[in-house]
């Protein structure tokens, strides 16, 4: 994949970069915002070129930032494969920490850099090391899997890494296989609608792990899928009365979910997929409107990116740690080249063996 950021003189000028703003966030972003934030942008696109740097934007960074620096857009999936196939210096991942330490691990010459040094994740905090350790004492011979919304110590304790986009097929992967039960850890709603998906039984991990009778819930024969229970601080809040409350409001609109959402959610909603799946239904499926239940700025982004299609922007809950993320922030860290992401040797080579996996697995 070649790099096609440019050179320093191919950097457009801030009345060219406020003219670019204006036509794709017109309407979404305020006009005195668009003005300030075409100041940032410019020199947020100017120093990466001098840098030799590459920005990788999550779908869920605000719209200012997402539709003016990224040099590449997606979900964790896309842009962890995206990171091992730049030629650049310098990797500025605007998103959490998780992510950036994914494409530390994949490029662990490289310096990458997080624009906000707290920004974390409410799954990432949820297991731990150890955690993950018991479980397999608990259930040995079950192989681990780590949703991609960890950090990188608790990866190197996996034995495959997945997305939301993915976690069907990596779980299906390993049933082939001939296991008969997977751990998968941490979400613990992704979890039950990835064993649904699979028609597999969903069985929870004990609480407390110490003297805890590990086979209870286990079906002798059947596909088991043993989940943690810590949930996504933002997916968490949708309600099936949100569902039921927009369908009465909307009674036209196709309604997507993520698969971090409660499972009784999900069964109400027309489409449920990660991030990119929701991009490519709304790209491809006509529809008089479309609802996202997931973090609030990307349906703003989606409605700048697909300026024909009528999205019902309803939801007013942000991840507090993605709005970290902006674009103050990342021109401080190409600045300064500050918040770098470092991890032990014997951390990035065992953490690359599961994500490896997780992106050979189509």
């Amino acid at each position: 994949m070649p790099d096609d950021r440019g050179t320093v003189q191919d950097a457009p000028t801030v009345d060219e970069t406020l003219r670019r703003m204006q036509a794709k966030l017109g309407g979404i972003v305020p006009e005195f915002e668009l003005a300030l934030k075409a100041e940032l942008a410019f020199r947020i696109n100017r120093l990466k070129r001098e840098r030799n740097a590459v920005i990788l934007g999550h779908n869920y960074m605000e719209p200012a930032l997402f539709h003016s620096v990224p040099d590449y857009v997606g979900d964790s999936l896309e842009l962890s494969r995206i990171s091992t196939q730049t030629s650049a210096d310098v990797i500025i991942f605007c998103g959490v920490q998780f992510m950036a330490e994914t494409a530390k691990v994949l490029n662990p010459k490289k310096t990458v850099l997080i624009p906000a040094e707290k920004a974390g994740c409410s799954l990432a905090e949820g297991i731990s090391v150890d955690d993950v350790r018991r479980l397999r004492e608990l259930y040995p011979g079950a192989p681990v899997v780590t949703y991609v919304n960890t950090y990188a110590a608790v990866k190197a304790e996996s034995d495959y890494c997945c997305t939301s986009g993915n976690s069907t097929a990596v779980l299906r992967h390993l049933f082939n296989e001939g296991h008969d039960r997977v751990i998968f850890l941490p979400d613990e709603y992704l979890a039950r609608n990835t064993a649904a998906d699979l028609e597999a039984d969903y069985v929870a991990a004990p609480d407390p792990l110490d003297g805890a009778d590990v086979n209870a819930g286990v079906v002798p024969g059947r596909k088991s899928v043993i989940g943690w229970r810590v949930r996504c601080e933002v997916h968490e809040l949708f309600t099936v009365q949100d569902v039921e409350r927009l369908r009465e409001q909307f009674p036209d609109a196709v309604i997507l979910a993520h698969p971090e959402c409660h499972p009784d959610v999900m069964a109400k909603v027309d489409y449920k997929g990660s991030t990119k799946g929701m991009l490519d239904y709304i790209r491809n499926v006509d529809a008089p409107r479309y609802i996202l239940l997931t973090e609030c700025a990307m349906a703003d982004n989606v409605a700048a990116e697909f300026p024909h299609r009528e999205m019902v922007r309803a939801c007013n809950l942000r991840c507090k740690h993605m709005n970290l993320i902006t674009l103050e922030q990342t021109l401080s860290s190409l600045e300064n080249l500050q918040y770098a992401i470092e991890l032990p040797d014997d951390i990035i080579e065992r953490a690359r063996l599961p994500i490896d996996r997780m992106l050979a697995i189509r």
